[in-house]
């Protein structure tokens, strides 16, 4: 069995399960959350139970490069999230601070 066959590697600095949209990443985090493989197969339906817990395997196997290949790919998601924020049109700008205002409102005794 090469652990390998249960994931796609693409050039980007993405990995997916094997025939999914799902990231390495969401299998890893429910596996921190302390999912079982079985409620992970639950939660994604499409996923076989083999390829959960292959995917697993991997990731006990690669524990350090995963690990840091999700800090990778959390910091390019921050960025493009902080260079989104800094071009939102002036009317998202006033949503989200009254959003922001309501919620303080809220919490104040």
């Amino acid at each position: 069995m090469h652990l390998e066959n249960y994931l796609d590697f693409h050039a980007e600095d993405v990995i997916r399960l094997k025939g999914h949209r799902i990231g390495l990443e969401h299998i890893v985090e429910r596996y921190h959350e302390g999912y079982s493989p079985e409620q992970m197969a639950l939660e994604y339906p499409g996923v076989s139970l083999e390829q959960i817990y292959g995917v697993l395997a991997y990731y006990l196997h690669h524990q350090a490069q995963v690990d840091a290949y999700i800090v990778r790919i959390d910091a390019a998601a921050e960025a493009r999230y902080q260079e989104w924020a800094a071009t939102m049109p002036a009317l998202s700008q006033r949503i989200r601070a009254l959003i922001t205002q309501r919620q303080q409102e809220r919490a104040a005794p």
